[in-house]
């Protein structure tokens, strides 16, 4: 009995190197989400350019990507150029203006142009929570009766758009065609 308890140590100890192990191959860009098949949250918060109030139904009635930024995040700023390409190309794209400050947001908006049809303040973070978001970028692909189809963790550049989104946007717009 006694030599047992002297191995628990080294049992526990393999067994979380095995887990810590394994973490190592695990791909950043496909954390689960609990939010995917499931309605978007409801919510209630000021847009970022004005004091328009929006809700959960200003996203209703098209298939869109919903972009969590922030002027803090680094790596928002390498995808805005391609979300903007993107929103001139015709993809709807709405933002989530997350844990920042808001006139930072609206210089950061007229310095590196607009490419949201809505955007969403989220001062506080309860938006970000409530979809379980983990930092930004990350982008919700929402379909028209606004429902969270997928969801893509971290930046989104032209070869990621070309390669693994493009094709799950366009199924949620012609899944929405009559």
């Amino acid at each position: 009995m006694r030599r047992w308890l002297m191995l628990l140590p080294l049992a526990i100890f393999l067994v979380v190197a095995v887990f810590l192990y394994r973490g190592l191959y695990l791909n950043p860009a496909e954390l689960p989400s609990a939010m995917i098949n499931k309605p978007f949250p409801e919510f209630s918060l000021p847009s970022v350019q004005g004091d328009k109030t929006l809700t959960k139904a200003d996203l209703l009635g098209k298939p869109a990507l919903v972009n969590v930024w922030g002027t803090w995040c680094i790596s928002c700023r390498v995808e805005h150029p391609v979300l903007n390409k993107l929103a001139q190309q015709g993809v709807v794209i709405y933002g989530v203006n997350y844990k920042d400050v808001n006139a930072d947001a609206l210089k950061w908006l007229a310095e590196f142009h607009n490419p949201y049809q809505l955007d969403i303040r989220d001062d506080a973070g309860t938006l970000g929570l409530n979809l379980g978001v983990y930092g930004a970028p990350e982008t919700f692909f929402i379909d028209a009766k606004g429902i969270i189809r997928d969801k893509f963790v971290g930046v989104i550049d032209e070869q990621v758009w070309r390669e693994k989104l493009a094709a799950k946007y366009q199924a949620l717009v012609d899944e929405a065609k009559p």
